[in-house]
């Protein structure tokens, strides 16, 4: 394990290790994976993956209420996330340009690239009710859990397509 990752992130990336052995669906081990993030970290209103498809993002399994299903790249959180394909941190989303408004309850989010060798695949993203609820320490647990995530899936199993955004 990488010890520069704090708890909770040691710890849910040894569980994620387990729950992806052995296992190359990306369908499977990313909701897994956002199972296992919702239980595992505090103050969280919404958990889950968003999957490049047609050339936009489109609703993965995911853990919280009903989500926007389609998010076009370069617009929201997550759509930033994707077409930068760097983890994107905004502590108030209220003053994030363009942001979606998918449960109005939501006063925070971080967004991770899922990049499967080259290939943009997807994001990961978390919302929360708490203002500023994520930083560094998070950008970097989240980012090792994203990195193993798309190494252990053959994406091809899920129709991604991994066009566009670079």
């Amino acid at each position: 394990m990488n010890p520069k990752l704090a708890e909770p992130y040691v710890g849910l990336l040894q569980q994620a290790e387990g729950l992806f052995d052995g296992e190359r669906d990306p369908w499977a081990n990313s909701a897994n994976a956002a199972a296992l993030v919702w239980e595992i970290l505090p103050d969280l209103n919404w958990a889950g993956f968003y999957f490049l498809r047609g050339g936009e993002l489109v609703v993965g399994p995911f853990q919280g209420k009903i989500a926007c299903v389609r998010i076009p790249l370069g617009q929201g959180v997550c759509g930033a996330a994707a077409q930068s394909r760097a983890t994107v941190i905004v502590a108030d989303v209220h003053q994030f340009p363009g942001h979606i408004v998918c449960d109005a309850a939501s006063n925070s989010e971080i967004a991770v690239p899922l990049i499967a060798g080259d290939r943009l695949v997807g994001v990961l993203d978390l919302d929360s009710p708490g203002f500023g609820r994520f930083g560094p320490g998070d950008a970097r647990g989240l980012e090792a859990l994203a990195v193993r995530l798309a190494a252990s899936c053959d994406w091809r199993l899920a129709g991604i397509d991994g066009s566009g955004a670079g």
